[in-house]
């Protein structure tokens, strides 16, 4: 499991003075993004290969308040992947400075050709870091099938 330590900022706070949603899915992202530059996948190595993250949907579940004042911690497992590392399901859970679990988000996601605008699976030294990568218990092997398994889909105006 990944973790990453944070600092609750002023503006990380909402009208109801705890953690506001935002707040939560910014936490998630850093999390995501400094697991994945360890990996190297910095900003350099996705520029050069043309590839960037995107995510399909974030299920967040709330279970108790977190006020600033405390660190907190959030973790982040990967959960599911196809087996060209195209789509990926990452969890994340938020610890407060006790260790409690406050907060806990589903999230999935995939890769995009930033010069087609299509999703695109992993190669070469990408797909060998990314699937190397330590899976959570409970880990499986990802479909398109899965990524639909919500079954929504766009609704026009007209």
């Amino acid at each position: 499991m990944y973790l990453k330590d944070f600092e609750i900022r002023w503006s990380d706070i909402d009208a109801n003075r705890h953690l506001a949603n935002s707040a939560y899915q910014n936490y998630m992202s850093h999390t995501r993004m400094a697991f994945l530059m360890e990996l190297g996948f910095n900003q350099k190595t996705l520029a050069e290969n043309e590839i960037g993250p995107v995510v399909f949907y974030e299920h967040i579940y709330y279970f108790k308040e977190v006020f600033p004042g405390k660190p907190i911690k959030v973790s982040m497992e990967i959960m599911g992947m196809s087996e060209d590392a195209m789509f990926f399901e990452f969890h994340h859970n938020f610890y407060n400075h006790k260790g409690e679990n406050f907060a806990r988000c589903e999230m999935m996601g995939a890769w995009m050709d930033l010069k087609t605008r299509k999703l695109t699976g992993l190669t070469n030294d990408f797909l060998t870091s990314f699937s190397g990568a330590e899976k959570a218990e409970g880990f499986r092997v990802l479909t398109k099938e899965d990524t639909r398994k919500f079954a929504k889909v766009p609704k026009n105006l007209t």
